[in-house]
């Protein structure tokens, strides 16, 4: 048992500012009060927020083993399978080095208040694995998207793409190809049939860059997302250059969009239209993306988030609704991000840098901020 008490909570889905108490039992969070409650185990937050820990919805830990390289070189030269510089060097580098660099990957974001996160790992059976033992001992919660080469091998029949993807879903929470360009849509349909049978998360990028979009009009007529909608994805990747009626037919379905703005700009693959997606009611989360290239630290992917969406479109977008983002709208997905009755206990306690609570997050937050990091109800930083 473990009580918070006399912080400025924001509490629920509209992480609204309130000073209350709460008490954490068996890792949930058990009450919500202002009254007092007993108890020895304690934590003082008087002066302090208590907001959701933090949720990168799209990160590839395993590239931490390669930052930086590549820097310029175009997209698909990077990160396209089976043969981009990235997959080259997972497919080199030693076991305890991959393990050693991913493990640092997550200590640097429970550093930074991230409590969770969603990994599209490459590698197959073998990638899904390493990770698994790599996150073991440490308390992050995450959730493992794998995939397998099957999938990208235009020969291979359904059947055996179906096998490939029912051997990763029994070790990991979901399956997610790269995207649309390497996959065909028979093979995006049996990935999305066989998650849904099993419970699981499919999940795809889209429309990451120009050429991406302009290759699937030339060689079937459709988009990227018209495709990946057509075959019932739900959790979209990127969607950084919308054509046609793309936007539209997302906020149709009801998926929702991980937006990667750090990555879009490390790559020139442009500015994704966050404030439009937002006024159409698309659900948006963030994620750091490939750790390639970006730090996976969710504080600077909020600001720079806020700032490029204001600078991009010459007007106000509020900061709360980047908060939301990291927090309370990956809720359906991860379970977590909400500070309320019968959720998950995963809270991060911060100073208040300024009158705006969610500014001071967003702007002024730094790891020395962060005073603790309560994951599943135990501290994991002080």
């Amino acid at each position: 048992m473990l009580v918070v008490e006399n912080g400025t909570v924001l509490r629920g889905a509209s992480l609204r500012p309130e000073r209350t108490n709460i008490l954490i039992e068996d890792d949930i969070i058990a009450e919500i009060t202002p009254d007092r409650i007993p108890g020895s185990n304690r934590i003082d937050a008087s002066g302090f927020m208590v907001a959701p820990a933090l949720v990168n919805s799209h990160v590839h830990l395993g590239d931490s083993v390669a930052m930086d390289v590549g820097d310029g070189r175009p997209l698909e030269d990077i990160v396209r399978p089976p043969n981009g510089l990235k997959h080259q060097i997972l497919e080199s580098s030693p076991r305890w080095k991959l393990k050693a660099s991913m493990k640092d990957a997550m200590a640097d974001m429970m550093a930074h208040g991230t409590g969770s996160f969603i990994d599209y790992r490459e590698g197959g059976f073998s990638g899904i694995e390493l990770l698994t033992e790599a996150m073991a001992d440490l308390p992050l919660k995450g959730m493992i998207l794998g995939r397998d080469p099957a999938v990208f091998d235009p020969e291979a029949s359904n059947a055996e793409v179906r096998r490939a993807v029912r051997r990763i879903l029994q070790v990991s929470d979901g399956f997610a190809p790269s995207g649309m360009g390497e996959i065909t849509d028979e093979a995006a349909r049996i990935i999305v049939d066989e998650c849904e049978r099993m419970g699981k998360v499919a999940s795809i990028h889209v429309a990451e860059h120009p050429e991406s979009q302009r290759r699937s009009l030339e060689e079937t007529g459709r988009t990227e997302v018209e495709r990946a909608l057509d075959a019932g994805f739900k959790l979209l990747v990127h969607l950084t250059n919308p054509v046609r009626d793309d936007l539209e037919i997302v906020r149709e379905s009801g998926a929702s969009v991980v937006l990667c703005p750090r990555s879009n700009g490390a790559l020139s693959a442009g500015i994704p239209p966050v404030k439009r997606m937002h006024e159409m009611g698309i659900n948006l989360l963030l994620g750091t993306d490939n750790v390639m290239f970006n730090s996976p630290d969710l504080l600077r992917e909020m600001e720079y988030t806020l700032k490029v969406t204001r600078g991009s479109t010459g007007e106000y977008f509020p900061p709360l609704e980047v908060l939301r983002m990291t927090t309370v709208n990956a809720s359906e997905i991860t379970g977590g991000g909400v500070i309320e009755e019968g959720f998950p206990a995963d809270l991060m306690i911060t100073e208040k840098l300024s009158t705006d609570p969610y500014l001071s997050i967003i702007n002024r937050t730094e790891s020395k901020n962060i005073i603790y990091l309560i994951i599943k109800g135990k501290l994991v930083k002080r």
